[in-house]
């Protein structure tokens, strides 16, 4: 019976530390996105410019793979950054427009 509340002090301290490090995640991958100059050409949360999408809604639209591949690979108008970012830079980056969810604007 006492394995109970042990199992769920462990569960419960490896969920926060997850809940910490995608926090991290996020912050971080915010600061690549200010510092990769993404909002040249987006918009996110009324702030940015107007060439690209804007992405304050990326995260209910568009899968990890779709943002890191838009990433990596570029279209047609959009350069392409896999080159350009570390790996970390650019798992912080997903992390972060995937935490992008705002309503879309009507």
């Amino acid at each position: 019976m006492r394995l109970y509340p042990a199992a769920a002090m462990v569960l419960l301290s490896f969920s926060s530390l997850l809940y910490a490090s995608s926090k991290a995640q996020r912050e971080h991958g915010a600061q690549v996105y200010a510092g990769s100059g993404c909002q040249h050409c987006h918009t996110l949360r009324a702030v940015g410019g107007h060439k690209g999408p804007d992405l304050s809604s990326v995260g209910r639209t568009k899968s990890k793979t779709e943002i890191r591949n838009q990433i990596v690979y570029g279209s047609k108008v959009m350069p392409e950054f896999g080159d350009i970012l570390e790996q970390a830079e650019l798992n912080d980056l997903v992390a972060y427009l995937r935490s992008c969810r705002d309503k879309p604007r009507k």
